[in-house]
């Protein structure tokens, strides 16, 4: 009888209720609860693959749409060279860079898969970027910049990105092959060009 009772499938959703409700009441648990559901807060948008992306700003950050909605998307965990604008100066591969993401996006139709991680100082959400490739296998647009040169790997805040490890890995791909801005031994990261330039500017 007793053996009956447990296998009983009203006995099973009985104490999985128990459970959690029990969860659900224990302080640890609840804020896990609290901490998962809230764990979506900083992200802008959400994930989806029917972003359609609208212009290339550079090397790093894209425009991209969805219906009605526009958002300003800024790639995680890479530094593209700076392109001149507003009549600031750039940096050596900024057009290019700016270009190879271009090439990225045409040959994925203009459709991306956005990851965002979170929303940066200036309301951009900060996310990685890929699109559906040949057989079904995700492209990262990430890894494709770092691996032909045209980014660094953001130190400051590249771990925060869900890809952290295979980024790197890409930039020394790049690295290896002294590609893009790793065959300019004069090239800086693109943090220290634009410190440099406000330097400039308050002196």
């Amino acid at each position: 009888m007793l053996k009956k009772l447990l296998n009983s499938p009203v006995f099973l959703l009985a104490s999985i209720a128990v459970i959690a409700l029990a969860a659900a009441h224990s302080p640890k648990t609840k804020s896990l609860i609290e901490a998962a559901a809230d764990s979506t807060s900083p992200r802008a948008i959400a994930l989806s693959e029917q972003w359609t992306v609208v212009s290339v700003a550079d090397g790093d950050t894209i425009t991209v749409k969805r219906g009605s909605e526009t958002t300003k998307i800024r790639f995680c965990g890479i530094d593209a060279p700076e392109t001149a604008k507003s009549g600031k100066p750039g940096q050596p591969f900024g057009n290019e860079a700016r270009e190879k993401l271009r090439s990225l996006v045409a040959t994925a139709k203009n459709q991306v898969i956005i990851i965002p991680v979170e929303t940066d100082r200036y309301g951009r959400t900060v996310a990685e970027v890929m699109a559906s490739g040949k057989g079904d296998v995700e492209v990262s647009f990430q890894e494709e910049m770092l691996k032909s040169g045209m980014a660094r790997v953001y130190p400051a805040f590249v771990d925060k990105c869900p890809n952290k490890e295979a980024f790197k890995l890409a930039e020394e791909i790049g690295k290896s092959k002294r590609l893009g801005i790793w065959g300019d031994s004069s090239s800086i990261p693109p943090w220290e060009f634009r410190k440099q330039q406000r330097h400039n500017k308050g002196s």
